[in-house]
This record gives structure tokens, sequence and C-alpha cells, in this order.
């Protein structure tokens, strides 16, 4: 129920009209993506290299070094890099709000607003949803620009050789079809990871013994889908 309401939020004139709102999304857009964006843009560096590295050697001792690089951006830009995006989120930004919403209902923070004219909802846990949905989508964009980079200058260094030939790869990879799945998938997995712990949390009203088990049992809940959007990402991509 939770879920379904903060879907349709933010898609309502009643989601927007709080200058509250306005204030802790802001806030909160900022605080969950620009603290990890270096790091999180570093770590997809690192990765790129690694990966491109093993695939370039293995490749070539096979003889087929001229899909090495095709294969780097299929499996690293396409799948690894918006799901691991996904996941860095709800570990570093998203669960851990939803859990500060649970312990806001918990302490009558919910019924205080209520007292003084103001959703809950609206005030507290849209923001922290709609940041942690950008949150994904800003990083996994910039972090597959940034392994695009690091790929193109570990296979052909600092020249410009190489760049017709990268362009043409490229272009054939992100065809028409997969560049929309591809999109499709960063937003599902944007809405999944925001939209999964904050309904939990909002939704938490039960005995104090039983908070760890609904909130291990979202957790489960949130890998699920992610899996799920992946495994259809890959149908839609390879079959």
């Amino acid at each position: 129920m939770y879920a379904a309401l903060l879907l349709v939020l933010p898609l309502t004139r009643h989601g927007w009209s709080d200058e509250g709102m306005r204030q802790n999304l802001a806030r909160h857009a900022y605080q969950d993506t620009a603290p990890i964006l270096p790091g999180f843009s570093i770590l997809a560096a690192l990765l790129t290299v690694v990966i491109t590295r093993i695939v370039v050697v293995t490749a070539y001792s096979y003889g087929v070094s001229q899909y090495a690089l095709e294969m780097v951006i299929r499996v690293l830009v396409l799948e690894l890099i918006p799901l691991i995006a996904a996941l860095f989120v709800a570990l570093r930004c998203t669960i851990p709000n939803g859990a500060a919403v649970a312990e806001m209902r918990r302490n009558g923070h919910f019924q205080s607003l209520r007292r003084a004219g103001v959703d809950p909802l609206v005030r507290e846990v849209m923001p922290r949803m709609l940041a942690g949905g950008y949150a994904v989508v800003t990083l996994a964009a910039l972090s597959c620009v940034v392994a695009g980079i690091v790929a193109y200058l570990a296979v052909y260094g600092d020249t410009l050789a190489g760049l017709p030939a990268y362009t043409r790869m490229f272009g054939h990879v992100f065809e028409p079809t997969v560049a929309l799945i591809f999109m499709l998938k960063t937003v599902f997995f944007a809405v999944a990871v925001a939209v999964i712990p904050m309904a939990s949390g909002a939704n938490d009203i039960a005995a104090p013994s039983q908070r760890e088990s609904a909130a291990l049992q979202g957790l489960v809940r949130m890998f699920a889908v992610l899996l799920l959007l992946e495994a259809a990402s890959l149908v839609g991509n390879y079959y």
C-alpha cells in the first residue's frame, strides 16, 4: 500500500506544494549524491581497468582481441555499473534513510507533523525517496561515462587514433533497442532502491522484537526486485 502511494505521490500537485518538502529534497539530493560521487567514480575507474586488462589479455590469448573492447562495454557499462550503483546507493543512502523514517514514525514525529497540518509522507518520506532515485541515476550515468573513457585509454592509450573504431563499436553496442533497455533498467533500479526501503520505513508498525526481521525482509525484497530487473534486461538484450 505504502509503495503504491509513494509512487503516485510525486505525480500529484499535493506532493510538490509543500515548501518544506522542496527544501528537504534539495538537501537530501545533495547529501545522498555529492559525498559518494567521487569515491564511486574512482571505484568504477579501477573496476574498468581491472576488467579491461583481464578481458583484453584473455581475448588476445584466444585470438579474438577484436571483440575484447566490445565485451568490456557490454559487461561493464550495460550490466555491472547500473547494478553496482543501485546497490551502492541502497546500502549508503536509502536503507539508512528508511531506518530514519521508521525511527521518526516510532518516536511520534509523524503524529506531530499531522497535528501541525503537514503530511509526513510529503515532508519527510518523499524527499528521501526522490533523492535516492536521483542518486542512482546520477551515479550510474557518470560512472558509465568514466568507464567508457577509462576503457578507451586502457586499450588505445593517450591517442586519438582509435577513436573512429571505438565510436563505431560503441554505436554498435548501444543500438536503439539496447539503449532503451539500458535507460529503462536504470530508471527501474532507481525506483526499486528508492521506494522499497522508504515504504518499509513508513509502514514500520511491527513490535520491537519483529523490526529486525521486517527490515531484513524488506532488504531481501529489494535485492530480489533488482535481480529480476537485471534478468529481464539480459533477456531483452541477448534473446
